[in-house]
């Protein structure tokens, strides 16, 4: 598994990354992870994040591809299409012939990034975190089998927590408030503006506001009555960012943007409220705020239905499933090729 493990800071506890391996590990599989920016890092004689991108680079991928020659994987998964390079995956093919190349997007606007196109070509399979246009994106390109996979949560780190007060607050927003040029939805920025300004609300990650990192950030979810989700891009068909999984794995009530069939993961007013306007997260919120035996069961809900249907080790088995068998089965599953 190739991917930015982040093993140096505190949010590698908390990154999908680490949720994927876990899955294939509880299911029996042996797993060895290359964090190739870590190794990068560590090969390089001078330690800078830029220098090393550099002299590290090549001294890393040498070391990849020698570990991919001495062992012997039957599958190689790059969660990282957008910091390697075609010339370094072809070489793996060489040390690795047997190997089922797998890669994994959670991102979008795929025909602007010339590094993932060249690296996605030489996939086997893609399993990406949307159903939609930037999924298709890839099945034109030439990917054999793309598949819709969502994100993960991992149930043993994702649960309610008893917090302290200062982690308490009635509503929660994790991330960005824009994404600079990439920016889809303009309602977004809108939205986490208004939001800032009211005192029952804790952002983290915008607005000059400090980031929370590790448990820390599933803890002081928990301790939210509301969370909000909403992406950078809501016209994707299933598309979520982690952060839908994220609260809803946390026992914290959800108020998500909507996006086309999202009820096929979860269900409106049984696991999640879903609203369309700005004006409508806000009257959502308040009345959910003043309802605590509705908010408390749709939390619930949405709850058991993450840690059951979506928790690592059933994300996992959808891949392998998918390799094995070239389909998998659920409620939302959606492959092309």
């Amino acid at each position: 598994m190739i991917a930015d493990f982040k093993v140096t800071r505190a949010q590698s506890v908390r990154i999908e990354r680490r949720h994927w391996s876990k899955g294939f590990i509880r299911l029996g599989h042996d797993v060895q992870c290359f964090s190739y920016k870590d190794v990068m890092m560590q090969l390089s004689p001078i330690n800078s994040t830029r220098i090393s991108s550099i002299l590290g680079k090549k001294r890393a991928y040498k070391a990849l591809i020698e570990i991919a020659r001495c062992y012997h994987p039957d599958i190689i998964m790059i969660m990282a299409m957008g910091h390697m390079d075609a010339d370094t995956v072809a070489s793996m093919r060489q040390a690795a012939p047997d190997a089922i190349f797998v890669g994994r997007d959670v991102d979008w606007f795929v025909e602007s990034d010339h590094v993932r196109i060249s690296i996605a070509k030489k996939m086997d399979i893609v399993v990406a975190s949307n159903a939609g246009d930037y999924l298709k994106a890839y099945k034109d390109l030439g990917v054999p089998r793309c598949a819709f996979i969502p994100c993960p949560c991992d149930p043993d780190i994702q649960h309610p927590y008893d917090v302290p007060e200062e982690l308490t607050c009635d509503i929660i927003f994790t991330g960005k408030a824009d994404h600079s040029q990439n920016e889809f939805d303009p309602l977004r920025y809108r939205l986490l503006e208004k939001l800032a300004a009211r005192p029952n609300a804790r952002l983290y990650g915008c607005f000059g506001r400090p980031n929370i990192e590790g448990l820390d950030v599933f803890r002081a979810i928990s301790g939210a009555k509301i969370a909000l989700s909403i992406n950078a891009v809501n016209n994707i068909r299933m598309y979520h960012s982690d952060r839908l999984v994220n609260n809803l794995a946390c026992g914290t009530f959800t108020l998500a943007k909507r996006v086309p069939d999202t009820d096929l993961l979860f269900r409106e007013g049984v696991h999640v409220k879903y609203f369309d306007e700005n004006e409508e997260f806000f009257e959502l919120a308040d009345w959910y705020l003043e309802h605590d035996d509705e908010r408390e069961k749709i939390a619930r809900a949405g709850m058991d239905r993450a840690h059951k249907e979506f928790n690592c080790v059933k994300m996992a088995q959808h891949v392998m499933d998918l390799i094995d068998n070239g389909e998998y089965h659920a409620e939302w599953a959606y492959t092309i090729g």
